[in-house]
Order: C-alpha cells, then structure tokens, then sequence
C-alpha cells in the first residue's frame, strides 16, 4: 500500500456524515431528487444576505495595486480591527487587532491553535457528542482525544470534565451551539467550566479552553451563548463564517484569544507562525475584506427556526423523542432501536437520509439537518412515521 497507514485506518473509518452523503447522491440518481429527503449533510442552503453580492462586486472591481498581493499572515490590520470589534462585543469584553488571527475558516482555526499548543502526547478533551473531525485535527498535531460525555440533556457535565482532567490535559474543545444537538451550554455551567479550568490549571499547568463557534448567530426562541472570554482567561475562540453568512465554500475564518490568557503575545505568535506553516499562509485576502464590511450580518436565523418547529411537529407526531434545539440547525433524536445504524437501515427503506449517533461518538441516535427547503422537511412526515411502526422505546 502506498498511502499511510494511519490515514489507510483513517479513511475506512470516515466521517459517517459523508457516507450518508454518499448514499443519497446514489438514492437521489436512482430514485430521483424529489424522492429522496436528504437531512445528512450541514451544508447551509440559505443565499448570503443581499449585502454579501454588494460587497463582492465592490471590492472585487477595486483595481487598487497590491490588493490580491500577500499580507501579513495574520491577516489584514484593518480586517482584524473589525473582528475585534465584533468578536469583543460578543464576548463582553475589549479587544483590539493584534487579539484576532483570520483563517482559512473554523477548521483552519482549530488547527492552528492546536499546532500552537500541542506537544506529542498532550490530551485534549472533547465532548460526546461532538464534531467528527475533532479527533482527526487533534491527531494532526500528535495530540492524544480524550472524549468525555456530556448530560443526558447534552449540557456540560461539569463533573464528568473533573474526573477527566489530569497531568497531561492541554486544552477542552466546546462547541456551542452545537452539532450534532442544538444544545447552548449553560452559562451557569460555562462558569463553572471555568472554575474548574483554573483549579487544573493551577495544578498541572496551563489548560486551554477552545470554544468552536460557527453558529453563534443561528439560535432560536431567544436564547443566548454566554460568553467565553468572561468566565476564563486562558481562552480561544475559533469561528467562521460558513454559517452566518452562507459562506462554507469561501473556507473564511478567524481565531480570537482573550487579552488576559497567559503569555498572550507567544501564543499569538506561535499561532501566527501556525497559519503559516501548515500551508495556510493567509486567509483569502478578498474574503477577509468582505467579511468585515459584513461582520455585524447574518442570514435569516426565522427560517431556520421555522424549519426547526415543523420538524419538531412531525417527530413528535410519529412518537420520537429528541431535545428541541436551541440552536445550529440539527437535531439529535434517540433511536428506538439501540443499534442506531440499523434503525438508519430502516429509515433508508423510506428513502430518508440521516447520520448515526455513534459517528458523533455517542451511540443510540442518529443527526437530522434541517438546512433543507420546507418542502423536503414536510413530505418526510409520512416515512418518518412508518419508520416507527411496530417500534418503540424501551425504557
């Protein structure tokens, strides 16, 4: 074999999320579009709001010279400026420029930071259920995944974190709102992850907190994500803009460190030489001056709230149960077979495409993504219930 072994491992146990995929592009060619209902994939189907093709053309017949030249590998001055501005209103607290690294969007981010911070063997926490990819970015850096469950309404287990924490943790990953769930953590539990952060802290050396935060804006009925900054110092944001803005294909992202983690300006350095040496090198330069003519702008968050709610309606209708989300636009029902991917099998028969809980390392549920057209959502009823019939949970 001429590839790698480990990445020979790695492809046999791909995300699920692109199987799934996968299959319903075979569904979709042999069945037709229109009968195949599609909720693998979170890939945002909302246009950019009507100012994101504005700016583009503006900036884009800007003829200026040196405007596709290199910049500075932490990004543009002026861009970063705007994101400190945005980000420190967000996070209640005061930044400036020299706070915020763009990247080639949150993924690039999370990356980075974990290329900065990383030495072989060190642990990084991630929460089950949790983003895929995680462990394959914390494998990147010769970090060592260390999952731990969250609560059985997927909020942090505060308790869980401590008996995680040891000699060897580096940082804990969060991703709030979250995919696969909607879950927003708590801010009671938020502050007191961070209370725990800085006893362990204290013990064995600095640990990093890292809030994953694509869908911050995407959040229903008024619920609010509490802020990082305020409740631990030693804390990193990592974000993009493929969700607010519709934009995952354009890979534009941003890091941001709060002022008072300890030694601020190495770690900013450290990530700095990151972005450039893992090949990055810079974020797109037009894609970071039109997310900061964009930064205080999002897509219509009532649309996905509206999808949440009809969904809702028609998985209670057929005897599910799930957690409405709070936010992103996922749900995450429980199986009512134990065995989620053969429960997957049965939906599969009703040409209905979801993920399995076990490829967000937590078993026994399956992801739906509702960033599809109401339509799709409405005509899915009648096979989600039959999915169901003869069916039920047992206790």
């Amino acid at each position: 074999m001429a590839i790698a072994k480990k990445m020979e491992e790695f492809a046999q146990n791909s995300s699920w999320i692109r199987k799934m995929f996968e299959e319903g592009a075979r569904m979709k060619a042999r069945y037709g579009a229109d009968k195949v209902f599609d909720f693998s994939l979170g890939n945002p189907d909302l246009p950019p709001p009507p100012q994101f093709t504005t700016v583009l053309r503006q900036l884009a017949a800007d003829e200026t010279p040196g405007m596709h030249k290199y910049m500075p590998n932490g990004g543009y001055p002026a861009v970063r400026e705007k994101m400190a501005d945005k980000i420190g209103g967000e996070q209640e607290v005061k930044l400036d420029f020299n706070d915020i690294i763009m990247t080639c969007g949150a993924a690039g981010a999370i990356n980075v930071t974990l290329k900065a911070i990383l030495d072989p063997g060190d642990e990084v926490i991630i929460l089950s259920p949790f983003f895929v990819e995680y462990k394959f970015y914390i494998d990147n850096h010769g970090g060592v995944s260390r999952v731990v469950k969250t609560a059985a309404d997927f909020d942090l287990d505060c308790d869980a974190v401590i008996a995680a924490v040891n000699e060897h943790t580096k940082a804990i990953i969060i991703n709030s709102p979250n995919n696969p769930t909607g879950q927003i953590y708590s801010a009671a539990k938020i502050h007191k992850l961070g209370h725990i952060l800085e006893a362990a802290s204290a013990k064995f050396g600095t640990i990093y907190l890292i809030s994953d935060e694509p869908y911050r804006k995407i959040v229903f009925d008024d619920f609010t994500v509490p802020s990082i900054f305020k409740n631990y110092k030693n804390s990193i944001i990592a974000s993009s803009f493929s969700k607010d803005l519709s934009l995952p294909g354009e890979r534009i992202g941003f890091i941001a460190v709060n002022p008072e983690a300890e030694d601020h300006d190495s770690l900013l350095e450290a990530m700095t030489l990151a972005n450039r040496i893992l090949g990055f090198v810079n974020a797109p330069a037009l894609m970071q001056r039109v997310v900061a003519e964009l930064a205080q702008t999002s897509v219509d968050c009532g649309i996905y709230q509206r999808r949440r709610q009809l969904f809702c309606d028609i998985l209670s209708e057929a005897g599910y149960r799930f957690q409405p989300p709070k936010g992103a636009f996922y749900i995450f029902p429980q199986s009512p077979l134990k065995d989620d991917v053969k429960f997957l099998k049965i939906l599969q028969k009703e040409k209905i495409l979801a993920v399995p809980g076990q490829g967000f390392g937590c078993p026994g549920y399956f992801r739906l993504a509702f960033c599809v057209e109401d339509e799709v959502i409405k005509a899915s009823a009648a096979g989600f219930k039959r999915a169901m019939e003869g069916l039920s949970y047992k206790e």
